[in-house]
This record gives structure tokens, C-alpha cells and sequence, in this order.
């Protein structure tokens, strides 16, 4: 996992830079984006899967 830190010409104090609003939507931004990989990863775990058991499976000849 890569991370991206932000510098400051200005260093600013950690109550500011942790409670402020644009903080919380970096936060939420990345904490979004990892939800997003993570789920997208087991999808297309699960999809691999289900590709290979569907492959194993004999074609039914026919139907009802």
C-alpha cells in the first residue's frame, strides 16, 4: 500500500491539521478507496473461482 504525505510550507498545529475538515475528507477519501480495492479484490477472487468450478462441471445436453 502506497501512501501520499502531504507537506507544509507552513507547519500548522496537529489539532488543525487532524480535526479539520479538509483532513476528514482525506481521510475519508482514502479509507473509501481501500474499502473499494479491498472489495473489488474479492470479487474478482470469488469470480475466478466461479469461472473454474464452471468449467469443471459437465454441459448438460438438453433441459427442461
Amino acid at each position: 500500500m502506497i501512501q501520499k504525505y502531504n507537506a507544509s510550507v507552513r507547519p500548522q498545529p496537529s489539532s488543525i491539521l487532524h480535526n479539520g475538515v479538509e483532513m476528514r475528507r482525506q481521510y475519508t477519501r482514502a479509507a473509501t478507496k481501500q474499502v473499494v480495492q479491498f472489495i473489488g479484490r474479492k470479487l474478482r477472487i470469488a469470480n475466478r473461482k466461479a469461472v473454474a468450478a464452471a468449467q469443471d462441471m459437465p454441459q448438460v445436453q438438453g433441459g427442461v
